[in-house]
C-alpha cells in the first residue's frame, strides 16, 4: 500500500484544514487508518484511527471535538478535518495503514501510543498554525 498525504499548510489559529491520503495498491477495506503527527522534539502520536470496512472512527482527546477522520471508498481516500486549529497542533501530520485487528481492543488503547500497529506510512505533510 501506498499512501500520499496533501492539505497542509500555514493557517492562523482558530482556522482549518483538510488534509488527504490517497491510498494506491490495495482498496481500504482491508486497513484500519490512522493520523499521526509529530511535533519538533517530539515524539510521532496517534490523533485518529478510522476502519477502512466500516468507517468507525477513533480520536485522542487532545484532538476530539476538533477534529473529523472520513473515508471515501470511491476515491481510495481518508481524510483529516482539523477545526478550531490551535498553534500546538503544529506538527508534520502523517497517514498511516495496517490491519484492523487493534481496533477490536480501541477503547482500552491509547491511540497516541499506536504507531506500531501500522505497517505502512504516508511522507507526510507539515501543518502550521500561527498565534
Amino acid at each position: 500500500v501506498q499512501l500520499v498525504e496533501s492539505g497542509g499548510g500555514l493557517v492562523q489559529a482558530g482556522g482549518s484544514l483538510r488534509l488527504s491520503c490517497v491510498a494506491s495498491g490495495s482498496t481500504l477495506d482491508d486497513y484500519a487508518f490512522g493520523w499521526f503527527r509529530q511535533a519538533p522534539g517530539k515524539e510521532r502520536e496517534g490523533i485518529s484511527c478510522i476502519s477502512g470496512s466500516d468507517g468507525s472512527a477513533y480520536y485522542a482527546d487532545s484532538v476530539k471535538g476538533r477534529f473529523t477522520i472520513s473515508i471515501d471508498n470511491a476515491k481510495n481516500a481518508v481524510y483529516l478535518q482539523m477545526s478550531s486549529l490551535k498553534p500546538e497542533d503544529t506538527a508534520v501530520y502523517y497517514c498511516a495503514a495496517g490491519p484492523p485487528l487493534f481496533l477490536r481492543d480501541i477503547e482500552r488503547i491509547d491511540i497516541a501510543a499506536t504507531a506500531s500497529e501500522y505497517d505502512y506510512w504516508g511522507q507526510g505533510t507539515q501543518v502550521t498554525v500561527s498565534a
